[in-house]
């Protein structure tokens, strides 16, 4: 959700003004009301911005690195591993280019707010007889395309 913008703000706040106008002069009782709506109008678009960001942080995704991978585990068998631990959005075992195998380390997007805690809960543990390695994984560096 983005922003409101500022013509949108003052719009609401002209219509808030112009209702609180209104049930002023109809009923002084009514005038609760028109409060009401005179302070929605201001707190509306202070809510739109808080769930905007609320939204943007509950969808962050980190990549983790997955080393020393058993040769024959396959995606779904990490997966369910690292499912104990969070969500996990998807998972890439490396394989040889040649001949096809798998190389032994992949990796594991999961929700940002768990990944700390899996590589707290997995690295240096036992998985198919093999003690995994997990850590964030490094940013690639871009190729100069020349």
């Amino acid at each position: 959700m983005k922003s409101p913008q500022l013509s949108t703000v003052i719009i609401a706040l002209v219509f808030a003004g112009l209702a609180f106008f209104v049930f002023s002069l109809i009923e002084p009782t009514q005038t609760i009301v028109a409060i009401a709506v005179f302070i929605a109008a201001f707190i509306a678009p202070l809510i739109g911005i808080a769930s905007s960001s609320e939204e943007s942080v509950s969808n962050e995704v980190k990549t983790l690195y997955v080393g020393n991978l058993p040769y024959r585990a396959n995606e779904a068998a990490v997966r369910e591993l690292f499912s104990t631990v969070g969500q996990v959005h998807s998972v890439r075992l490396m394989k040889d280019k040649h001949t096809g195998k798998r190389r032994g380390f992949g990796f594991v997007e999961m929700a940002a707010r768990d990944s700390d805690k899996a590589v707290e809960a997995l690295n240096d543990t036992e998985f198919q007889q093999r003690t995994l390695k997990v850590r964030e994984a490094k940013e690639r560096p871009e190729k100069d395309a020349e």
